[in-house]
């Protein structure tokens, strides 16, 4: 019997993590899981309901947000650490998730992580998917309408 989509997915979101500062393609993540990857790409998407591509690109902006307040780093510098190729497709992408530039992020100084680490527990009739350190499911909602409000009234 194979590996259970619980435990797969675990291992991808663990490498992923291990490995958010390098260049993380499919193809790799498949060749060190010993996958296809059509297969953990399917498996991923079915179970967690979000693309790797996706949760890759939200955990890298997550972080980046957290170094925009914590750090004095260019933003530009951020955006390659962030693997983002130019300053704009990094604030274009940052903007989709935060709802407001990277800039406004920097002056509001309050780190929430919109895309938290992806954990999973077990639940009495099987198992959740749950973001680690998520307050339910109306905190991306009610950070990106915080991030609207201060985008607004600047």
């Amino acid at each position: 019997m194979g590996e259970s989509n619980r435990n797969i997915v675990k291992r991808i979101t663990d490498y992923v993590e291990d490995h958010l500062e390098d260049d993380l393609r499919l193809d790799k993540i498949a060749e060190e899981l010993h996958y296809s990857k059509f297969y953990l790409a399917r498996i991923f998407a079915g179970e967690t309901g979000c693309t790797i591509y996706k949760y890759i690109q939200g955990r890298r902006l997550t972080l980046a947000a957290g170094k925009l307040v914590e750090t004095e780093k260019a933003i530009v510098e951020i955006a390659y650490e962030a693997h983002y190729g130019s300053q704009q497709a990094f604030t274009l992408a940052f903007e989709q998730l935060y709802l407001c530039t990277p800039q406004e992020y920097r002056k509001r100084g309050s780190f929430y992580p919109v895309q938290p680490e992806l954990g999973i527990q077990n639940a009495q009739n099987g198992f959740l998917y749950v973001y680690k350190g998520a307050v339910g499911s109306l905190f991306a909602g009610h950070i990106r309408a915080a991030c609207r409000k201060e985008g607004a009234a600047a």
